[in-house]
């Protein structure tokens, strides 16, 4: 992968991100009109519309605000190049190989699960707090280790860090 192919990536996630945005700002309001719509009022002692509307009202929520903050974070992230055999950290672009083929992975702030198609490889945002960000930061391209898959061990080789 080159530094403009991190680019092109990144401006897909940072799209993903505003379309996961703009959904759950409709999600949002339709729940906020659900929790105080005069009709959800409860008929009797048994009949939870009301809360249940609420509480997904207030999920709805806090999946925007943490779906804003992602995209602050990724429009705010300068590019920065992790060639020459420096370590992977938040911001790099990294494939990976093992038995099941190649993977990419993208390191970032937020947005964790997002997936990005790129010259046919799928690229997924990973943050640094997940299991396998914990086990790329800090590796360099060459690096061999034993990535988690499932209740498997795969033995997993960098080919790239950009």
């Amino acid at each position: 992968m080159t530094f403009a192919d991190k680019q092109a990536i990144t401006n897909g996630v940072i799209a993903a991100l505003r379309a996961e945005l703009d959904g759950f700002t409709r999600a949002a309001k339709a729940a906020q009109a659900a929790a105080t719509d005069p009709d959800s009022k409860a008929e009797n002692k048994y009949d939870t519309r009301n809360l249940e509307a609420s509480y997904l009202a207030r999920g709805v929520a806090f999946r925007l605000v943490e779906t804003e903050t992602a995209l602050a974070e990724w429009e705010a992230m300068p590019p920065q190049d992790f060639s020459g055999m420096r370590p992977a950290g938040v911001g790099a672009l990294v494939v990976l190989e093992n038995q099941h083929g190649p993977a990419g992975y993208f390191i970032g702030p937020g947005g964790g699960g997002i997936t990005v198609e790129h010259e046919g490889l799928e690229i997924t945002v990973i943050t640094a707090a997940s299991p396998l960000g914990r086990q790329l930061i800090k590796r360099q391209e060459g690096s061999i280790f034993l990535m988690e898959s499932g209740d498997r061990r795969l033995e997993t080789v960098i080919l790239s860090v950009c």
